[in-house]
């Protein structure tokens, strides 16, 4: 899954960032997006996408990654995603991930020379829009095919379950621990008895 990177370096890149985003299709909560540059050309761990990995394997990635990785998170609120629509609302999220990664690297690295035109983003999907000055490619599946991606794919999938998980706790008639907000038969039946709730994204009623 590094053959992607290695031809990216090549070009000329030093800092390359994998993104993927998850939660652009529930009907509640947030969109996360997750940002990661790997420490080391080769890591000594392979991870897959984050669709084909159990929950026990994805937190224990998930800890890896945090290892061995820069990592950065960006959160859209579901108000945001009613405002916006949800594609802007990813690309802003993507946006925020990529920024907390950069003001967590060493101010060191930050300084050398044609810093921001060594950076290179590498984006699950085919398409992205972003104000960030930084080179960027889209790549479909993505997260099958760039370890980073992989990577970002998993710290989006268990930070946003993470947080539905919080969301059960506080409206366990919904069954967020086990949909994550998904449009499941579960899950509707619950809007339909319950109405929706504060973190439903309203612009989202129709798939009811």
């Amino acid at each position: 899954m590094l053959d992607v990177e290695k031809k990216v370096r090549k070009a000329g890149f030093s800092l390359i960032i994998g993104i993927d985003e998850a939660g652009r299709g529930p009907l509640a909560g947030p969109v996360v997006a997750a940002a990661v540059a790997l420490k080391k050309h080769s890591p000594p761990f392979q991870v897959r996408d984050s669709k084909k990995l159990s929950a026990a394997q994805r937190e224990k990635a998930f800890h890896k990654i945090y290892e061995y990785a820069h990592v950065g998170v960006g959160i859209m609120s579901e108000g945001v995603i009613d405002e916006v629509n949800i594609l802007q609302a990813t690309f802003l999220a993507m946006q925020m991930a990529v920024i907390q990664l950069l003001s967590g690297l060493p101010g060191s690295r930050k300084t050398k020379k044609n810093f921001e035109k060594r950076i290179c983003l590498l984006i699950d999907g085919n398409q992205f829009q972003s104000d960030l000055p930084y080179c960027f490619k889209t790549i479909v599946k993505g997260d099958e095919q760039v370890l980073s991606i992989a990577c970002a794919s998993i710290i989006a999938k268990v930070t946003r379950d993470r947080i539905l998980g919080a969301y059960h706790r506080v409206f366990p008639e919904y069954g967020f621990n086990q949909h994550k907000g998904y449009p499941t038969r579960r899950h509707k039946q619950a809007i339909r008895r319950w109405g929706l709730s504060s973190i439903h994204r309203k612009t989202f009623h129709c798939q009811l």
